[in-house]
């Protein structure tokens, strides 16, 4: 039986790739609340960039992880 991180990260790759997608399109949101016209929603843009930049890292950690494994 293999360790079961070690399975997520492996078996799972899929999961790291939405992770990093659904953290760039947080980010992206995040952005458009700094516009003027949307000043009101700063603090929320500023909460969506956090919680974005953090899914990318763990999407591209994953991502790595996968990779060392397979060797590449």
């Amino acid at each position: 039986m293999s360790n079961p991180i070690q399975m997520l990260v492996r078996d799972y790759g899929w999961i790291h790739l939405s992770l990093g997608l659904l953290g760039n399109v947080l980010f992206f949101i995040g952005s458009l609340m700094f516009l003027p016209s949307l000043e009101e929603f700063k603090s929320v843009g500023i909460w969506l960039f956090i919680v974005g930049s953090f899914l990318m890292f763990v999407g591209s950690l994953g991502r790595m992880l996968v990779d060392i494994w397979n060797g590449k």
